[in-house]
């Protein structure tokens, strides 16, 4: 080969360096950017929580209701703190100690392969959710969306189409960051880093509320915090399994960094794990 022809190729080479690189930039970009939006339509999706009643004022009030419909219906519409989307991102690390809570392991694999097994406690139905969490959004597909609701929900729950889980894949989707979903280089991975039990009806019956970790790596890592809750209703069937229960979306759970003044201000307590069932 000629020296000429070398030096072609090397200078193609290094334009071929520069152009994947900065592609991969770009894509860590929008990616951050779609993750950003996911988690920005959640939140804008609803009008601003209303600042009377408090939110400790309107679950003491619906606890003071008696078990039922009613009573469900007023823990899921109770307003949680109200925080800007930008309260998602890496803040700064609270000087307090913030409360703690075990969840416990999955035991074995339940329908449309989600992790299940969680005991019928309400730490074990935050486990389930966080399973159903994890298992919809590291797929970030719709049609994965829709096969694990149809396992992990009770007639009269929120359709699929309109669930929260599926809002955000479209969301994301829709970005810039899209296009990079099925790139085998992607991947999308959550991990539960808070919870909290904003109230119950029985032991059957918990509003169960997750904080996520997401991360999403092209070549380098983009993170937010994703805070989801929803109504868990045991079911005895099949050995016993947390399924989604019937009735109108909750109230939006705070998106907060965890370890944060606002984390813990939004009742977020810090996941410890447990193998105890």
């Amino acid at each position: 080969m000629s020296s000429a022809a070398v030096a072609d190729d090397e200078q193609w080479g290094r334009r071929r360096l520069v152009l994947t690189v900065a592609g991969m930039a770009l894509a860590v970009v929008l990616l951050l950017a779609g993750l950003g939006y996911a988690v920005y339509s959640a939140l804008s999706s609803t009008g601003p929580a209303s600042a009377t009643p408090t939110k400790g004022q309107q679950i003491q009030a619906a606890e003071q209701l008696p078990a039922g419909a009613a009573r469900r219906d007023a823990i899921a519409a109770a307003a949680m703190l109200s925080v800007p989307p930008e309260a998602s991102r890496p803040g700064k690390p609270s000087p307090k100690v913030g409360a703690g809570i075990a969840i416990p392991s999955a035991t074995t694999v339940g329908p449309a392969r989600v992790p299940s097994g969680f005991p019928h406690t309400p730490e074990g139905a935050i486990g389930q959710l966080a399973a159903i969490e994890a298992t919809v959004l590291q797929s970030m597909s719709i049609e994965r969306a829709h096969e694990v609701h149809a396992a992990w929900s009770t007639p009269g729950a929120v359709a699929a189409e309109d669930w929260e889980l599926t809002g955000n894949i479209q969301a994301f989707l829709a970005s810039g960051a899209g296009q990079y979903a099925g790139d085998l280089h992607t991947a999308v991975v959550t991990t539960p880093v808070g919870a909290q039990v904003k109230g119950a009806d029985g032991a059957d019956w918990v509003l169960a509320c997750v904080l996520l970790d997401v991360k999403a790596q092209i070549a380098t890592q983009a993170r937010i915090a994703y805070g989801h809750c929803e109504r868990m209703q045991w079911s005895p069937l099949d050995g016993g399994r947390w399924l989604i229960g019937p009735g109108p979306a909750p109230a939006r759970a705070p998106s907060t960094w965890p370890g944060t003044d606002l984390a813990i201000e939004a009742g977020w307590k810090t996941v410890t794990p447990t193998t105890d069932q």
